[in-house]
């Protein structure tokens, strides 16, 4: 990975940007601003985040953007909850409704192996984003778009021990999500590699009200605990509550992964460190946009690696940027 880690900065997201602009470029209608040529092309999108999601409604963005810039039909689909048995039926169903293409995330290659496998073996083209980019190839995904989770967790954990933290704590509001194993991973990785440690707390997505008073107890239980790192804004937030509960904002140093208004408040005042952004439109609009050109080509940018969107660091310095972009609902 190359990456400036003063600024911040890294060539994952040069490269998907460009990536974006290049296809853009290539894809949209007239350049005179006339209406889009509407395609006889229909996709569907399944993830493991429902569209109300202040997450996954970003992804949904850039999908239904992206349907919109190229003139295509999508359906977004997601269970209501984080559920494997029933995102494998929406794949299943997805698939029996005989769409042109499908992009899935894959939060758990062994539960979804058999229903993304029946859907390539059907000559289904698919294409998998956010999660699943250790696992995509031998599914017979066409390529992943997305954040390499390890990397993305080690920076946090540089970012965090940069601060001077020794030992911190991993929330994970999704376990048996193997992106934010590995995203707790690389967070270990990096502490041991500058002389800390960690530790994973898990605490239950729906529940924020005991996502608070777990983390608040783990502050309470252990005095040294210096530092945290949230895997989302779904963690980030009750998070932040159990740290104004506790008295302890501005002493423990606080991040996280993934952005909404709340968290970029936060991170703008001085009460969280930064914020890891994997960009997730570009997951979204690029989805959608590489289906196309490769239902029109039978090509892929790369030969079908891995397209990297992250990760970016939003600090304090970036913050009011990014709160304007994000209330356009790009970022």
């Amino acid at each position: 990975m190359i990456r400036n880690k003063s600024q911040g900065s890294c060539l994952y997201c040069a490269v998907a940007l460009l990536t974006a602009a290049t296809i853009v470029t290539a894809a949209c209608g007239p350049a005179d601003g006339g209406a889009v040529e509407e395609r006889d092309i229909r996709l569907v999108v399944v993830t493991h985040g429902q569209s109300s999601d202040p997450f996954w409604s970003v992804v949904s963005n850039g999908v239904h953007d992206a349907a919109d810039d190229l003139g295509v039909r999508v359906e977004y689909q997601a269970p209501n909850s984080f559920d494997m048995v029933e995102m494998n039926n929406l794949i299943d169903a997805a698939v029996a409704s005989r769409p042109n293409g499908l992009v899935v995330s894959i939060p758990d290659g062994d539960a979804l192996r058999q229903a993304i496998r029946a859907a390539t073996e059907a000559g289904l083209p698919v294409i998998s984003i956010n999660s699943g980019g250790d696992v995509y190839r031998v599914l017979g995904v066409l390529a992943h778009i997305g954040q390499p989770e390890y990397e993305a967790g080690f920076v946090g954990g540089e970012q965090l021990a940069a601060a001077g933290v020794s030992k911190a704590l991993c929330v994970n509001h999704e376990v048996g999500n193997l992106a934010q194993d590995l995203r707790c991973r690389g967070l270990d990785d990096a502490l041991r590699a500058a002389g800390g440690t960690s530790s994973v707390l898990a605490v239950d997505l729906a529940d924020p009200d005991d996502t608070q008073q777990r983390v608040a107890g783990a502050l309470s239980a252990d005095p040294q605990l210096d530092g945290i790192l949230t895997l989302g804004p779904n963690g980030a937030e009750p998070t932040l509550a159990a740290l104004r509960e506790t008295g302890k904002v501005g002493e423990v140093e606080f991040g996280t992964f993934d952005l909404s208004p709340n968290v970029l408040a936060a991170v703008r005042d001085g009460d969280m460190l930064f914020a890891i952004d994997q960009h997730q439109y570009l997951q979204g609009y690029l989805a959608v946009t590489l289906m196309v050109k490769f239902l029109e080509t039978r090509a892929l940018p790369g030969g079908g690696n891995v397209i990297p969107t992250g990760p970016g660091v939003v600090t304090a310095e970036t913050a009011a940027d990014v709160i304007a972009l994000s209330e356009q609902g790009v970022r």
